[in-house]
């Protein structure tokens, strides 16, 4: 029984060095050596950025930057019949309060001097000397008239421009948008100029590199911004989708054409129309993204 006492204290005193010498460990590693202590929030931070990066990769939508070029109206649009009738109505009120012109001034002393030489007590000591020749303002305005019998404006309205969707010198007064035959699967559609995005580029871009891609065209934009003005994304079917790939996703941005460009070939893969001709070429899905950005002047 003492025997039994006087082990208890040993085994007490025998195990306490050795914890003591691990507590030390434990500050001499941590403290004493300059070792920072290991922190998990930078394990977070690298775990969420490689996540990040394997969503990018594991993307399944493909994605395409398409440009809508649009050529502005050239002349002024034909005035509708409110228009029409303030116009005159302006024209009236600036003629009733505007003052005489010289030529009105002119043609006022013409008519009071020949009706002065008229008149029984002429004398034409009095008038100015103007010379032998005298050219009235009356025979000046009759000059004016004849030359402009013959000036031919150039018609507003052309027949045969009109009907070619090629050409940009059809409906100059109305904004015009370029659509673009683009192959699409199996199928040839007409779309706005669109090409796949490449890694290492931006949209805007890949958009460029759409429009200068297009056969024989040359044509010179400018670009409003670096942000896409809408988006339209359509899915494969059921039948020709994968894990790695689901559909497209198309980014639009919008350009106004500037400066000259050649003339087109007689088999143009391009084509200029109006807005309210768009619904002829394009699928109704994709019409309804394209009419919410394009402006008609």
């Amino acid at each position: 029984m003492q025997q039994t006492k006087m082990a208890a204290p040993c085994r007490r005193m025998a195990t306490r060095p050795l914890v003591q010498f691990l507590r030390s460990f434990g500050r001499i590693a941590v403290g004493d050596t300059g070792f920072r202590p290991f922190s998990t929030s930078y394990v977070c931070r690298a775990t969420l950025q490689t996540k990040r990066k394997a969503e990018v990769v594991r993307s399944p939508w493909s994605l395409v930057a398409a440009v809508c070029l649009q050529r502005m109206p050239i002349i002024s649009a034909d005035k509708s019949p409110i228009e029409e009738t303030f116009n005159q109505m302006m024209q009236q009120m600036e003629l009733e309060k505007s003052l005489l012109s010289d030529h009105e001034l002119r043609l006022l002393e013409d008519a009071e001097r020949m009706s002065r030489k008229q008149a029984d007590n002429y004398d034409s000591d009095e008038e100015e000397d103007r010379g032998d020749e005298i050219m009235l303002a009356q025979d000046v305005e009759d000059s004016w008239e004849q030359r402009l019998k013959h000036f031919q404006p150039v018609p507003r309205v052309r027949a045969d421009v009109e009907k070619d969707l090629a050409s940009l010198e059809r409906c100059l007064a109305d904004s015009l948008v370029l659509l673009a035959e683009q192959q699409v699967g199996d199928e040839k559609m007409w779309l706005l100029p669109q090409t796949q995005w490449q890694e290492g580029e931006n949209l805007r871009q890949t958009a460029e590199r759409a429009l200068s891609s297009l056969p024989a065209a040359g044509f010179k934009a400018t670009f409003l911004g670096n942000a896409p003005c809408g988006v339209y994304k359509y899915k494969l079917p059921k039948a020709a989708q994968t894990e790695s790939f689901i559909g497209t996703k198309v980014f639009f941005f919008k350009a106004v054409l500037s400066g000259s460009v050649p003339s087109p070939a007689p088999v143009a893969p391009f084509l200029w129309v109006k807005k309210s001709e768009l619904q002829d070429y394009l699928k109704p899905a994709y019409l309804e993204k394209v009419n919410r950005f394009i402006l008609t002047l």
